[in-house]
């Protein structure tokens, strides 16, 4: 599964590991990620199913389906 958000597109990125003596390897930063089912608001409730990445949960730009019911709030 791509680590790649479906509301926002955000994906992986490319970085350094950083030592001490300043050494330097590249390494990946994922974004943090999670497969849930959820809705749009402002929308009609049609429930997607993807990956959504915790920025968006916490801005409000979803709302995550518990049980078959939209989450109040």
């Amino acid at each position: 599964m791509a680590r790649i958000c479906n509301i926002c597109d955000k994906g992986p990125t490319v970085g350094n590991f950083v030592s001490h003596a300043n050494n330097r390897v590249k390494r990946w930063i994922y974004p943090n990620t999670h497969t849930m089912r959820y809705t749009l608001p402002g929308r009609e409730n049609k429930v997607h199913r993807g990956a959504v990445c915790t920025k968006c949960v916490k801005a409000g730009k979803v709302q995550k389906v518990l049980s078959g019911k939209t989450q109040a709030g």
